[in-house]
């Protein structure tokens, strides 16, 4: 899925900067369009970190299946204290 937005980002990258560089010599026009693609790459790249991303599902012998998350951020929770007891 990133390799599919990088595409689509280089892909605008190249058919937004083509049309101003053509239309004038005057650099404003590119600065503004470097600037405003910077900042949508920054977006998608926070976007692309907010998505959960998940390993391969696996099936266990009593078929249940099991999907993993790749990156668990914070999701390790102390035990608990149990009481000691005594027999």
């Amino acid at each position: 899925m990133k390799q599919v937005l990088l595409v689509s980002v280089m892909t605008l990258f190249v058919a937004v900067s083509a049309p101003a560089v053509a239309q004038s010599n005057d650099s404003g026009a590119e600065t503004l369009a470097m600037e405003g693609i910077g900042k949508l790459m920054d977006a998608l790249g926070v976007f692309i970190k907010s998505i959960p991303q998940y390993e391969a599902p696996e099936i266990l012998e009593n078929g249940d299946i099991i999907i993993r998350r790749k990156n668990p951020e914070g999701e390790k929770k102390p035990a608990p204290k149990l009481e000691e007891t005594r027999t």
